[in-house]
């Protein structure tokens, strides 16, 4: 069949959750057999998210071949259990980027260069870049809010799509919000109209509109938001908030969201298999116990600057079992009076990713907790980092032990910046980016979790273990079970006499669904149960 494209859109206000709507039609669509893949378009002018802070944009998702990516593309990657590639997050930016590139290099043959044509063009390179290969359906979410200045280039582009292919093969999902008012009473539809509105003059009729609403819309709701925005009523899809997020697309199912779009885009294979996944939901609201789990990290004013550990955190409870109660932990508000009296209350103890030395003291101290205390605990990035820093400052006592990230002119740089990264092909400025092999350790916690010789998984990071350091610190406990055989560096490190205590320099959270949680989550809620 034709390539199919559908591009999802947002109005009204920012923070409706597009990427989630994208993410569940793709599952929906997935579970009819398709094959998906999926993108998101941003109108930022930032060339990736990679240099954004946290509180700006939330975490930076990162993707098998080393893009750095917007946090979306983690959603859809555990929506639809797809891996994705750098080509599937696309900024302003980027694009802009592109553009002057080839001006510069002469490929316009000295014509003015306009958003028109040349700006759109490029836009549409991205989008028909899976033309030759095997996906069905592709999936693309634009970024920002309808009428927003900077997003107006990839609003006509995405027009233009729909003139180029056939009009089955394209269609137009908005997302937008029924305020309820509470004076009234009522649903309020005017905003919805004004947002369709605006994406009409812009040239663009949407195919389907999916609401946002925290009740149930009425019929009478749905026929005024049909007539007044030009859609069929059944068009008109009822998007409730849910209270588990992987709950979304079968509500989204219900409300005849996957019937629609297969109708729109004359999709033959309309009925879907979705047994596992409500099989999956199924057991989660039978999940009666509570784990009561901490990450201690830097970025604690906005949830979504460490989305992928908490999904993941969830993904593990779901498989054993448990629900999984998470708080955050400003790491910088840790000394030795209060990191006891903060701590004691947790089952388990995770120490994430970062950059920059601000609170890296106060994670420390939480490590020390964990390892003395026999707490199960799981350091990621950074987190290992630390954990190498907090043995060898406690154990060998090497009081000055350090990162060089944050003390150049330590004695004693148990984590540095290693030769070795100079072998290093796919570098994103001095970091090491993306998906390396591990090789495994036969008779430790860590090939116990995965049972493989040699697993994948995903870096972003710039240190390293030092691995001058490595034999004096086995030596006294701190074993090495993962390491990058091609560029010998340390993977992952762990401590045997503690019931479940673990450290990776990648970042496990990538690779994490709902169905099937990264090993290293599932062993630390597992152990944290079993400790209960």
């Amino acid at each position: 069949m034709n390539k199919k494209y559908i591009f999802i859109t947002g109005g009204v206000v920012s923070g409706l959750g597009k990427g989630i709507t994208a993410a569940s039609l793709g599952r929906l669509l997935k579970n009819r057999g398709y094959k998906v893949t999926m993108q998101k378009f941003d109108p930022y002018i930032n060339v990736d998210p990679g240099t954004m802070s946290p509180y700006e944009h939330g975490e930076v998702f990162v993707t098998d071949d080393g893009g750095e990516t917007d946090l979306d593309l983690g959603h859809y990657e555990r929506f639809i259990d797809e891996s994705l590639t750098k080509n599937s997050s696309i900024s302003m930016g980027k694009i802009y980027l592109d553009v002057i590139n080839k001006e510069r290099h002469g490929d316009y043959l000295g014509k003015t260069v306009q958003v028109i044509p040349h700006i759109t063009n490029e836009i549409k390179n991205k989008i028909y870049s899976f033309e030759n290969s095997d996906v069905d359906i592709i999936i693309t979410e634009i970024g920002g809010t309808i009428g927003d200045i900077e997003g107006l280039s990839m609003i006509e582009a995405i027009r233009q799509v729909g003139l180029e292919k056939n009009k089955d093969d394209v269609l137009y999902i908005h997302v937008t919000l029924l305020p309820f008012i509470s004076g009234s009473n009522e649903i309020k539809t005017k905003p919805t109209q004004h947002s369709v509105k605006e994406l009409q003059s812009l040239g663009i009729q949407p195919g389907i509109l999916v609401c946002r609403t925290d009740s149930h819309m009425q019929d009478d709701t749905k026929e005024k938001i049909a007539l007044f925005c030009n859609v069929r009523k059944a068009s008109v899809i009822e998007n409730m908030t849910a209270g588990n997020l992987y709950e979304v697309p079968l509500l989204l199912e219900e409300a005849g969201l996957g019937r629609e779009v297969c109708n729109h885009l004359r999709l033959e294979s309309f009925i879907p298999n979705n047994i596992e996944w409500e099989k999956m939901i199924e057991d989660i609201h039978k999940n009666k116990k509570e784990i009561k789990v901490c990450i201690v990290g830097k970025y604690v004013k906005l949830d979504d600057s460490y989305l992928s550990v908490i999904e993941s955190l969830y993904h593990a409870g779901f498989k054993n079992h448990v629900n999984v109660s998470i708080d955050i932990i400003d790491s910088s508000t840790l000394d030795e009076d209060n990191v006891e009296k903060t701590l004691k209350k947790y089952q388990a103890i995770v120490v994430p990713g970062g950059f920059g030395d601000r609170g890296i003291e106060g994670m420390i101290l939480a490590i020390k907790y964990a390892r003395e205390n026999n707490v199960p605990f799981l350091g990621i990035c950074l987190g290992m980092q630390l954990t190498v820093v907090e043995y060898a400052r406690n154990v060998l006592n090497l009081s000055d032990a350090n990162s060089t990230e944050f003390n150049k002119k330590i004695n004693h740089p148990v984590i540095n910046m290693m030769e070795k990264q100079k072998e290093i092909k796919n570098m994103g400025g001095t970091m090491r980016l993306g998906k390396y092999n591990c090789n495994l350790i036969k008779n430790t916690l860590a090939y116990s979790l995965y049972k493989k010789d040699i697993i994948s998984e995903r870096h972003r990071h710039r240190y390293e273990y030092n691995n001058e350091y490595r034999n004096i610190l086995e030596e006294n406990g701190l074993v090495t079970s993962g390491i990058n055989e091609e560029i010998d560096l340390v993977e992952i490190v762990e401590l045997p006499k503690n019931d479940y205590f673990i450290a990776c320099q990648f970042h496990p959270e990538f690779k994490s669904r709902p169905n099937n949680p990264a090993p290293l989550f599932y062993g630390l809620i597992k152990s944290s149960l079993m400790k209960k």
